[in-house]
């Protein structure tokens, strides 16, 4: 972009994404994307929450899931998180299961639920107020559609933040997160932000893999209806999902002697997914898979991650 003066745009993946980093959800951010690191920005903050924001950034999710493991965290607040979506899905339940306390904002059963000591359950977006923010930064406000619903277990679910409030209460901090009024006060307090940017440092570019025959560099990319939680419950709307396939050069299949419609096997020391290949024009010695799709849900059953080398053949199984 620097040297073509293009201009980058970021379009998330998920709804809450670009919403949740203008709120300060990342471990070197305060809100309206204050950088941390800045003695103003945290001098600000200071003024409306009446404690000042250490400088030292806080843990991302891989670390937290490390420092539960060490047990240099006794306790962690799970809100809305398939396991299944982190890279090492089996390295977050071990965590889950060493800490000493666990407590789960979900609104349904789920393998952090199954982990946790106290279940709280939150309100579907019908069934609550709040704001969406979309790629461009624009807030899209909208009020509750429904009335909350009873959870199973007969307790009426409520708005996360109202959650997060309740249990600060317990702990004697007063978050001033009650109610939806009193949020948009304090971000109508704090104000926009036009100092300095949080700047990742400069990484060195990792060498490019080199995948022999028999083996291909992984790709992948969820497809809009797959294994997603949400579905749960709604077995016609997942039935349209598309069937999940492998793609492979045309190249690449005749390299591991496997034709358009027969199963190909992409494997690594942690197990195999095994799908109908499609072939497709696209880069020689490259997989692509579904990434959390009926019999091919990267992160539980490879445990890779894109970019990785992975293994590939025909299924011998057929």
């Amino acid at each position: 972009a620097a040297a073509t003066s293009a201009r980058i745009a970021w379009i998330p993946r998920r709804a809450g994404e670009r919403g949740a980093l203008d709120v300060g959800a990342a471990p070197n951010l305060l809100p309206a994307g204050r950088p941390l690191e800045s003695e103003r920005a945290r001098r600000d903050v200071a003024a409306i929450w009446g404690v000042r924001p250490p400088a030292t950034p806080g843990r991302n999710t891989a670390e937290i899931v490390e420092a539960l493991t060490r047990g240099e965290l006794s306790a962690v607040v799970v809100g809305g998180v398939e396991l299944d979506d982190l890279p090492n899905p089996s390295a977050a339940e071990t965590a889950l299961a060493n800490a000493d306390f666990v407590v789960s904002l979900e609104m349904r059963h789920s393998a952090a639920t199954a982990l946790a000591d106290v279940v709280f359950p939150v309100a579907a977006v019908a069934e609550k107020a709040g704001t969406f923010v979309n790629w461009e930064g624009r807030p899209r406000a909208f009020d509750v559609a429904l009335p909350p619903a009873e959870s199973d277990g007969g307790t009426l679910r409520v708005s996360d933040h109202r959650v997060l409030h309740n249990l600060a209460a317990e702990l004697g901090v007063d978050l001033g997160c009650n109610d939806v009024a009193s949020i948009h006060r304090e971000f109508g307090q704090l104000g926009s932000w036009a100092g300095e940017r949080h700047l990742a440092p400069p990484v060195e570019g990792a060498p490019l893999p080199e995948p022999a025959a028999g083996e291909a560099v992984l790709a992948s990319w969820r497809m809009l209806l797959d294994f997603g939680g949400m579905q749960d419950g709604e077995p016609h709307l997942a039935g349209t999902a598309h069937r999940a396939t492998a793609r492979l050069s045309a190249s690449t299949a005749t390299e591991i002697g496997v034709a358009d419609g027969e199963r190909v096997c992409v494997s690594t020391d942690h197990g195999t997914v095994a799908l109908p290949l499609t072939i497709t024009e696209m880069p020689d010695r490259v997989v692509w898979l579904p990434m959390n799709s009926p019999g091919s849900r990267v992160y539980p059953m490879l445990e890779a991650e894109p970019g990785q080398v992975v293994t590939i053949a025909k299924d011998q199984h057929e």
